[in-house]
């Protein structure tokens, strides 16, 4: 019998020929995405390790790992479900379990943290969740399940190893 072992080619981030933009957008030279099969294949492959955010794929018997550069985060919500599942569906097509105590604002847009994951809310799903929100001055708050929670917000800039608009093309 053969040996099963995949081989693994890797593209450092300088080297990959797309990016995400700032709303989870792919984009290349040429412009953005525009077919719905291909971006939804992309976001489907985004995985994490040690090194960063990536996109792979097994063609044969290689394992192809594109790491990948991004403008401001890699995961994005793409949609809110509050009615009976309450959770939050990513770009990725996974689902995570909504807790506005993970909220967080920062140069206007609105983030989470799950796990070790900075988690950037796009146009769409801002809308969605833009129905429980309460302005009070200068704080602003969630009302979730009859409480009322406050959505801090922070001043730093978010970290960013692998930032498209540090070293896009």
């Amino acid at each position: 019998m053969g040996d099963n072992t995949l081989r693994e080619i890797v593209i450092p981030p300088e080297e990959a020929t797309f990016w995400l933009d700032c709303w989870g957008r792919w984009c290349n030279k040429h412009g953005r995405f525009e077919h719905r099969k291909i971006i939804d294949y992309f976001h489907a492959a985004i995985g994490r390790d040690e090194e960063g955010y990536y996109v792979s794929q097994v063609n044969g018997d290689v394992v192809e790992k594109v790491y990948f550069r991004y403008e401001d985060t890699a995961l994005f919500v793409f949609d809110v479900l509050l009615e009976e599942e309450k959770a939050l569906v990513l770009n990725t097509g996974r689902r995570i379990v909504f807790d506005p105590e993970t909220l967080f604002i920062r140069n206007d847009y609105l983030y989470l943290r799950h796990g070790g994951d900075l988690i950037k809310f796009n146009e769409s799903s801002m809308l969605k969740i833009g129905r429980l929100f309460e302005d009070a001055g200068e704080q602003c708050f969630l009302r979730y399940k009859g409480r009322q929670v406050v959505i801090p917000v922070l001043t730093d800039q978010p970290p960013g190893r692998q930032r498209a608009d540090e070293t896009k093309p």
